[in-house]
């Protein structure tokens, strides 16, 4: 299983890529899925290779030398025999749960650069231009240590990133449920606070991503500019995969 999920970039910054975000993700995706066939291929090595291989395509019509290509985060998980093989790489979410507990694997470096002008542009009501000048403000920061040590690493025009991923592999038996979720999905946990995360999963679990993904607009709708509960954006793209596995 693979999620990925686009960066969003203001269109008033430059971008050096003609063909676009999507068509980026949809790239990615796609040749990822092909890639992490072969169990034998660690995760890391599979996206690696796909971000190569897309920077191939990019050659004579884009300018891959700068900050301001697109970009995604990536989540797998891939059944090998009696194992789990993951790779997560930036603030996409993977949930696995067993009879231990609810592990959640994600990688939140981004959150810790550009620290002020986050706090700057969550302090504005979302929506408005006066917020729209500040995320550009946040993102042209952002940019500059993308894929950098020291900075936040997703997939993008470097191949390094990759191995900056957190991987791993855990014993089938081990999960009972796994998630991979956008950080659009994950909001009723980490931002409004009106789940715990095995909830969550007992949502998507007995009534799929979709009742997951209204219940968030419902909760979005109710605070539009984020005046309760500060983002971006009132709703953001929400994509939630959910996979149980028979246990013995």
């Amino acid at each position: 299983m693979v999620v990925l999920d686009g960066l969003s970039a203001p269109r008033d910054l430059p971008m050096g890529c003609v063909h676009g975000t999507p068509w980026f993700v949809r790239e990615v995706g796609t040749r990822l899925l092909a890639a992490a066939e072969a169990a034998a291929v660690p995760l890391d090595d599979a996206l690696a290779s796909v971000i190569r291989e897309v920077n191939d395509l990019h050659r004579g019509t884009c300018a891959l030398d700068g900050g301001a290509v697109p970009a995604t985060t990536v989540t797998m998980l891939r059944e090998s025999g009696e194992q789990l093989d993951y790779l997560v790489l930036s603030d996409s979410v993977l949930l696995l749960d067993g009879p231990d507990g609810c592990t959640v694997l994600t990688d939140k470096r981004v959150d810790d650069v550009a620290g002020d002008q986050l706090a700057a542009a969550l302090a504005l009501p979302g929506g408005t231009a006066e917020q729209a000048a500040l995320v550009s403000i946040l993102v042209t920061a952002q940019r500059e240590v993308r894929n950098r040590p020291g900075g936040y690493w997703v997939a993008s025009t470097e191949p390094e990133a990759a191995r900056h991923a957190i991987t791993g592999s855990v014993p089938r038996s081990s999960v009972h449920r796994a998630a991979l979720l956008t950080d659009g999905a994950t909001r009723l946990v980490d931002t409004f606070g009106e789940l715990t995360w095995p909830e969550l999963l007992d949502v998507l679990q007995g009534d799929g991503p979709a009742a997951l993904i209204e219940r968030t607009r419902r909760t979005e709708a109710g605070d539009p500019v984020g005046e309760r509960w500060p983002r971006f954006k009132c709703s953001d793209d929400a994509t939630a995969v959910c996979r149980t596995f028979a246990t013995v």
